[in-house]
Protein backbone atom coordinates (compact mmCIF):
# COMPACT_ATOMS: atom_id res chain seq x y z
CA UNK A 1 0.00 0.00 0.00
CA UNK A 2 1.29 3.45 -0.94
CA UNK A 3 0.01 6.03 1.50
CA UNK A 4 -0.14 9.64 0.37
CA UNK A 5 -2.48 12.61 0.52
CA UNK A 6 -4.28 13.51 -2.67
CA UNK A 7 -4.06 16.93 -4.31
CA UNK A 8 -7.41 18.03 -2.88
CA UNK A 9 -6.26 17.36 0.69
CA UNK A 10 -3.04 19.28 0.15
CA UNK A 11 -4.91 22.23 -1.39
CA UNK A 12 -7.27 22.27 1.60
CA UNK A 13 -4.24 22.27 3.89
CA UNK A 14 -2.68 25.17 1.98
CA UNK A 15 -5.92 27.15 2.14
CA UNK A 16 -6.07 26.61 5.89
CA UNK A 17 -2.45 27.71 6.29
CA UNK A 18 -3.00 30.88 4.30
CA UNK A 19 -6.13 31.69 6.31
CA UNK A 20 -4.37 31.15 9.65
CA UNK A 21 -1.33 33.18 8.57
CA UNK A 22 -3.59 36.10 7.66
CA UNK A 23 -6.11 35.91 10.52
CA UNK A 24 -4.58 33.98 13.44
CA UNK A 25 -1.64 36.26 14.17
CA UNK A 26 0.27 36.44 17.47
CA UNK A 27 -1.25 39.89 18.04
CA UNK A 28 -4.76 38.52 17.64
CA UNK A 29 -4.00 35.59 19.96
CA UNK A 30 -2.72 37.97 22.62
CA UNK A 31 -5.87 40.08 22.27
CA UNK A 32 -7.96 37.01 23.10
CA UNK A 33 -5.88 36.45 26.24
CA UNK A 34 -7.04 39.86 27.46
CA UNK A 35 -10.66 39.33 26.42
CA UNK A 36 -13.10 38.42 29.24
CA UNK A 37 -14.95 36.06 26.88
CA UNK A 38 -11.85 34.35 25.47
CA UNK A 39 -13.83 33.40 22.37
CA UNK A 40 -14.19 34.92 18.90
CA UNK A 41 -17.63 34.19 17.38
CA UNK A 42 -16.83 35.97 14.10
CA UNK A 43 -13.62 33.97 13.65
CA UNK A 44 -15.50 30.77 14.56
CA UNK A 45 -18.07 31.46 11.83
CA UNK A 46 -15.23 31.96 9.34
CA UNK A 47 -13.93 28.50 10.26
CA UNK A 48 -17.40 27.18 9.47
CA UNK A 49 -17.48 28.99 6.13
CA UNK A 50 -14.12 27.45 5.20
CA UNK A 51 -15.47 23.98 6.01
CA UNK A 52 -13.04 23.31 8.84
CA UNK A 53 -15.77 22.64 11.40
CA UNK A 54 -17.70 20.18 9.25
CA UNK A 55 -14.93 18.00 7.84
CA UNK A 56 -16.13 14.89 9.70
CA UNK A 57 -19.85 15.68 9.46
CA UNK A 58 -22.00 13.96 6.80
CA UNK A 59 -23.09 16.09 3.88
CA UNK A 60 -26.77 15.84 4.80
CA UNK A 61 -26.00 17.86 7.94
CA UNK A 62 -24.06 20.48 5.98
CA UNK A 63 -20.61 18.94 6.40
CA UNK A 64 -17.98 17.68 3.98
CA UNK A 65 -18.33 13.98 4.77
CA UNK A 66 -14.58 13.35 4.92
CA UNK A 67 -12.54 11.37 7.44
CA UNK A 68 -9.54 11.83 9.73
CA UNK A 69 -6.95 11.26 6.99
CA UNK A 70 -7.86 14.64 5.54
CA UNK A 71 -8.60 16.38 8.81
CA UNK A 72 -5.21 15.54 10.33
CA UNK A 73 -3.50 17.99 7.97
CA UNK A 74 -5.87 20.78 9.04
CA UNK A 75 -5.29 20.04 12.72
CA UNK A 76 -1.55 20.19 12.07
CA UNK A 77 -2.05 23.66 10.57
CA UNK A 78 -4.13 24.68 13.61
CA UNK A 79 -1.18 23.70 15.81
CA UNK A 80 1.24 25.56 13.58
CA UNK A 81 -0.90 28.68 14.04
CA UNK A 82 -1.51 28.05 17.77
CA UNK A 83 -5.24 28.45 17.11
CA UNK A 84 -6.75 29.56 20.45
CA UNK A 85 -10.22 28.10 19.78
CA UNK A 86 -11.62 24.59 20.48
CA UNK A 87 -11.45 23.28 16.90
CA UNK A 88 -10.30 19.82 17.99
CA UNK A 89 -12.87 19.38 20.75
CA UNK A 90 -15.83 20.53 18.65
CA UNK A 91 -14.97 19.34 15.13
CA UNK A 92 -12.64 16.38 15.72
CA UNK A 93 -14.28 14.86 18.82
CA UNK A 94 -17.85 16.03 19.47
CA UNK A 95 -19.03 16.15 15.86
CA UNK A 96 -18.02 12.58 14.89
CA UNK A 97 -19.28 11.28 18.24
CA UNK A 98 -22.72 12.75 17.49
CA UNK A 99 -22.53 11.38 13.94
CA UNK A 100 -21.68 7.88 15.17
CA UNK A 101 -24.32 7.97 17.91
CA UNK A 102 -27.11 8.77 15.50
CA UNK A 103 -25.88 6.06 13.10
CA UNK A 104 -26.03 3.50 15.92
CA UNK A 105 -29.42 4.78 17.03
CA UNK A 106 -31.40 2.46 14.75
CA UNK A 107 -30.86 -0.42 17.18
CA UNK A 108 -30.49 1.63 20.36
CA UNK A 109 -33.04 2.52 23.05
CA UNK A 110 -31.71 6.09 22.80
CA UNK A 111 -32.72 6.30 19.14
CA UNK A 112 -34.96 9.34 19.34
CA UNK A 113 -32.54 11.38 21.47
CA UNK A 114 -29.47 10.62 19.35
CA UNK A 115 -31.21 11.42 16.07
CA UNK A 116 -32.96 14.51 17.43
CA UNK A 117 -29.81 15.99 18.97
CA UNK A 118 -27.67 15.23 15.93
CA UNK A 119 -30.23 16.97 13.70
CA UNK A 120 -30.14 19.97 16.01
CA UNK A 121 -26.43 20.29 16.77
CA UNK A 122 -24.46 19.09 13.72
CA UNK A 123 -25.76 21.71 11.24
CA UNK A 124 -24.98 24.48 13.74
CA UNK A 125 -21.44 23.14 14.22
CA UNK A 126 -20.88 23.16 10.46
CA UNK A 127 -22.18 26.71 10.16
CA UNK A 128 -19.89 27.98 12.92
CA UNK A 129 -22.87 28.79 15.11
CA UNK A 130 -22.10 26.41 17.98
CA UNK A 131 -19.23 25.31 20.20
CA UNK A 132 -19.37 21.91 21.88
CA UNK A 133 -17.26 21.11 24.94
CA UNK A 134 -16.26 17.53 25.76
CA UNK A 135 -16.12 15.99 29.24
CA UNK A 136 -14.86 12.41 29.11
CA UNK A 137 -14.05 10.16 32.02
CA UNK A 138 -10.45 10.59 33.18
CA UNK A 139 -10.09 14.19 32.01
CA UNK A 140 -10.54 16.44 35.08
CA UNK A 141 -10.86 19.72 33.18
CA UNK A 142 -12.91 20.81 30.18
CA UNK A 143 -11.74 23.28 27.56
CA UNK A 144 -13.78 26.35 26.54
CA UNK A 145 -16.77 25.58 28.74
CA UNK A 146 -17.54 29.30 28.98
CA UNK A 147 -18.04 29.47 25.19
CA UNK A 148 -19.87 26.16 24.77
CA UNK A 149 -23.48 25.88 23.65
CA UNK A 150 -23.62 22.13 24.35
CA UNK A 151 -21.60 19.69 26.44
CA UNK A 152 -20.85 16.07 25.56
CA UNK A 153 -20.69 14.40 28.96
CA UNK A 154 -19.70 10.83 29.79
CA UNK A 155 -21.59 9.64 32.88
CA UNK A 156 -21.84 6.25 34.56
CA UNK A 157 -24.99 5.28 32.68
CA UNK A 158 -24.12 6.65 29.24
CA UNK A 159 -23.23 9.67 27.14
CA UNK A 160 -25.32 12.83 27.28
CA UNK A 161 -25.45 16.03 25.27
CA UNK A 162 -26.43 18.75 27.74
CA UNK A 163 -27.28 22.38 27.12
CA UNK A 164 -25.87 25.24 29.18
CA UNK A 165 -28.76 25.23 31.63
CA UNK A 166 -27.71 21.80 32.90
CA UNK A 167 -24.05 22.67 33.50
CA UNK A 168 -22.11 24.79 35.97
CA UNK A 169 -18.50 25.62 35.11
CA UNK A 170 -15.76 26.82 37.46
CA UNK A 171 -12.66 28.41 35.91
CA UNK A 172 -9.32 26.75 36.73
CA UNK A 173 -5.75 28.07 36.43
CA UNK A 174 -4.10 27.20 33.11
CA UNK A 175 -0.54 27.43 31.86
CA UNK A 176 -1.64 28.37 28.36
CA UNK A 177 -3.88 31.48 28.40
CA UNK A 178 -5.43 30.32 25.11
CA UNK A 179 -6.74 27.14 26.75
CA UNK A 180 -9.41 28.23 29.23
CA UNK A 181 -10.00 25.25 31.51
CA UNK A 182 -13.01 24.54 33.70
CA UNK A 183 -14.22 22.02 36.22
CA UNK A 184 -17.84 21.04 35.57
CA UNK A 185 -20.83 20.04 37.59
CA UNK A 186 -23.94 18.94 35.75
CA UNK A 187 -27.54 17.84 36.10
CA UNK A 188 -28.28 14.90 33.82
CA UNK A 189 -31.36 15.10 31.64
CA UNK A 190 -32.68 11.63 30.68
CA UNK A 191 -33.96 13.04 27.39
CA UNK A 192 -30.40 14.08 26.48
CA UNK A 193 -28.82 10.62 26.67
CA UNK A 194 -27.59 9.62 23.21
CA UNK A 195 -25.94 6.30 24.07
CA UNK A 196 -25.95 3.75 26.88
CA UNK A 197 -24.27 0.49 27.81
CA UNK A 198 -21.64 -0.93 25.48
CA UNK A 199 -22.46 1.62 22.78
CA UNK A 200 -21.57 4.43 25.20
CA UNK A 201 -18.30 2.75 26.16
CA UNK A 202 -17.33 2.23 22.53
CA UNK A 203 -18.18 5.81 21.60
CA UNK A 204 -16.24 7.18 24.58
CA UNK A 205 -13.13 5.15 23.71
CA UNK A 206 -13.34 6.29 20.10
CA UNK A 207 -13.77 9.91 21.23
CA UNK A 208 -10.71 9.66 23.46
CA UNK A 209 -8.61 8.30 20.60
CA UNK A 210 -9.81 11.09 18.32
CA UNK A 211 -8.93 13.68 20.95
CA UNK A 212 -5.46 12.23 21.47
CA UNK A 213 -4.92 12.10 17.71
CA UNK A 214 -5.96 15.75 17.36
CA UNK A 215 -3.57 16.75 20.14
CA UNK A 216 -0.75 14.83 18.42
CA UNK A 217 -1.42 16.58 15.10
CA UNK A 218 -1.44 19.99 16.77
CA UNK A 219 1.81 19.13 18.58
CA UNK A 220 3.52 18.34 15.27
CA UNK A 221 2.33 21.63 13.80
CA UNK A 222 3.45 23.61 16.85
CA UNK A 223 6.83 21.87 16.87
CA UNK A 224 7.44 22.77 13.24
CA UNK A 225 6.50 26.39 13.88
CA UNK A 226 8.95 26.68 16.80
CA UNK A 227 11.78 25.21 14.72
CA UNK A 228 10.99 27.63 11.90
CA UNK A 229 11.04 30.53 14.38
CA UNK A 230 14.34 29.35 15.85
CA UNK A 231 15.93 29.03 12.39
CA UNK A 232 14.79 32.53 11.45
CA UNK A 233 16.16 33.95 14.70
CA UNK A 234 19.46 32.07 14.28
CA UNK A 235 19.87 33.59 10.83
CA UNK A 236 19.22 37.08 12.14
CA UNK A 237 21.01 37.09 15.53
CA UNK A 238 24.67 38.07 15.25
CA UNK A 239 27.52 36.94 17.52
CA UNK A 240 31.24 37.28 16.88
CA UNK A 241 30.52 38.95 13.57
CA UNK A 242 28.31 36.22 12.09
CA UNK A 243 24.80 34.75 12.49
CA UNK A 244 24.58 32.28 15.38
CA UNK A 245 23.07 29.81 12.90
CA UNK A 246 26.52 29.47 11.37
CA UNK A 247 27.82 27.74 14.49
CA UNK A 248 27.88 23.98 14.28
CA UNK A 249 26.38 23.42 17.73
CA UNK A 250 23.29 25.47 16.81
CA UNK A 251 22.97 23.69 13.46
CA UNK A 252 23.13 20.27 15.08
CA UNK A 253 20.63 21.17 17.79
CA UNK A 254 18.04 22.41 15.32
CA UNK A 255 18.70 19.54 12.93
CA UNK A 256 18.11 17.03 15.72
CA UNK A 257 14.84 18.76 16.62
CA UNK A 258 13.74 18.67 12.98
CA UNK A 259 14.57 14.96 12.71
CA UNK A 260 12.30 14.19 15.68
CA UNK A 261 9.47 16.10 14.02
CA UNK A 262 10.00 14.32 10.70
CA UNK A 263 9.88 10.95 12.48
CA UNK A 264 6.74 11.88 14.44
CA UNK A 265 4.73 13.28 11.52
CA UNK A 266 4.19 9.98 9.60
CA UNK A 267 3.33 8.23 12.86
CA UNK A 268 0.54 10.78 13.38
CA UNK A 269 -0.63 10.28 9.79
CA UNK A 270 -0.69 6.52 10.33
CA UNK A 271 -2.82 6.99 13.44
CA UNK A 272 -5.26 9.14 11.46
CA UNK A 273 -5.50 6.36 8.87
CA UNK A 274 -6.28 3.86 11.63
CA UNK A 275 -8.88 6.08 13.29
CA UNK A 276 -10.60 6.75 9.97
CA UNK A 277 -10.93 3.01 9.31
CA UNK A 278 -11.47 1.86 12.90
CA UNK A 279 -8.40 -0.36 12.69
CA UNK A 280 -8.31 -3.08 15.38
CA UNK A 281 -5.01 -1.57 16.58
CA UNK A 282 -6.34 1.99 16.46
CA UNK A 283 -5.62 2.77 20.10
CA UNK A 284 -2.03 1.53 19.86
CA UNK A 285 -1.38 3.65 16.81
CA UNK A 286 -2.92 6.71 18.46
CA UNK A 287 -0.82 6.26 21.58
CA UNK A 288 2.32 5.81 19.46
CA UNK A 289 1.44 9.07 17.67
CA UNK A 290 0.71 11.05 20.85
CA UNK A 291 3.93 9.86 22.50
CA UNK A 292 6.09 10.55 19.42
CA UNK A 293 4.52 13.96 18.79
CA UNK A 294 4.88 14.96 22.45
CA UNK A 295 8.55 14.01 22.49
CA UNK A 296 9.21 15.88 19.23
CA UNK A 297 7.35 19.00 20.37
CA UNK A 298 8.98 19.14 23.79
CA UNK A 299 12.37 18.75 22.12
CA UNK A 300 11.55 21.51 19.65
CA UNK A 301 10.50 23.80 22.50
CA UNK A 302 13.79 23.20 24.34
CA UNK A 303 15.86 23.79 21.21
CA UNK A 304 13.95 26.92 20.19
CA UNK A 305 14.23 28.40 23.66
CA UNK A 306 17.96 27.69 23.80
CA UNK A 307 18.49 29.34 20.41
CA UNK A 308 16.53 32.43 21.46
CA UNK A 309 18.37 32.65 24.76
CA UNK A 310 17.12 34.96 27.51
CA UNK A 311 14.72 36.81 25.22
CA UNK A 312 12.79 33.57 24.78
CA UNK A 313 11.69 33.81 28.41
CA UNK A 314 10.18 37.25 28.03
CA UNK A 315 6.48 38.07 27.70
CA UNK A 316 7.15 40.09 24.55
CA UNK A 317 8.64 37.14 22.66
CA UNK A 318 6.05 35.27 20.61
CA UNK A 319 7.82 31.95 21.14
CA UNK A 320 6.00 31.61 24.47
CA UNK A 321 2.67 31.16 22.64
CA UNK A 322 3.81 27.89 21.09
CA UNK A 323 5.88 26.67 24.04
CA UNK A 324 2.90 27.01 26.38
CA UNK A 325 0.66 25.29 23.87
CA UNK A 326 3.06 22.35 23.63
CA UNK A 327 3.42 22.02 27.39
CA UNK A 328 -0.39 22.05 27.73
CA UNK A 329 -1.09 19.61 24.90
CA UNK A 330 1.48 17.12 26.18
CA UNK A 331 -0.68 16.62 29.27
CA UNK A 332 -4.02 16.68 27.44
CA UNK A 333 -5.74 13.39 26.62
CA UNK A 334 -3.01 11.29 28.19
CA UNK A 335 0.57 12.29 28.88
CA UNK A 336 3.51 11.03 26.88
CA UNK A 337 4.28 8.53 29.67
CA UNK A 338 0.68 7.28 29.81
CA UNK A 339 0.62 6.63 26.06
CA UNK A 340 3.98 4.91 26.12
CA UNK A 341 2.65 2.59 28.80
CA UNK A 342 -0.44 1.82 26.71
CA UNK A 343 1.78 0.86 23.78
CA UNK A 344 3.99 -1.22 26.08
CA UNK A 345 0.99 -3.11 27.48
CA UNK A 346 -0.14 -4.00 23.99
CA UNK A 347 3.34 -5.06 22.91
CA UNK A 348 4.42 -7.05 25.92
CA UNK A 349 1.32 -8.09 27.85
CA UNK A 350 -1.09 -9.10 25.08
CA UNK A 351 -1.30 -12.67 23.84
CA UNK A 352 0.24 -11.59 20.55
CA UNK A 353 1.89 -8.35 19.40
CA UNK A 354 0.18 -5.97 16.96
CA UNK A 355 0.42 -7.46 13.45
CA UNK A 356 1.85 -4.32 11.88
CA UNK A 357 2.90 -0.81 12.89
CA UNK A 358 3.31 0.26 9.27
CA UNK A 359 0.86 1.02 6.50
CA UNK A 360 0.67 -2.60 5.30
CA UNK A 361 -2.13 -3.64 7.65
CA UNK A 362 -3.67 -5.89 4.98
CA UNK A 363 -0.48 -7.89 4.45
CA UNK A 364 -0.87 -11.56 5.32
CA UNK A 365 0.84 -12.63 8.53
CA UNK A 366 2.02 -16.21 8.65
Amino acid sequence: MRFHFDEEARLFQQSAREFFEAECTPEWIRSLWESPAGHAPDFWRKLGELGLLGVLVPERFGGLGLDETGFVLLLEEAGRAALPLPLAETAAVAAPLLRDAQERAASSPSESAAARIAEQVLPRICAGEAVVAVALEGEPFVLAADAADWFVVQAEDGIYVLDRECVQAERQPALDPSRRLFRLEWRLDPAARIAAGQDAQDLARYAFDRAALAAAAELVGAAQRMIDMAVAYACDRQQFGQPIGAFQAVKHMLASAQVRVEFARPVVYRAAFSVARNDPERSVHVSHAKAAASEAALGAARAALQVHGAIGYTWECDLQIWMKRVWALETAWGTMLWHRRRVARRLFEAASPPPDFGFCADRAVS
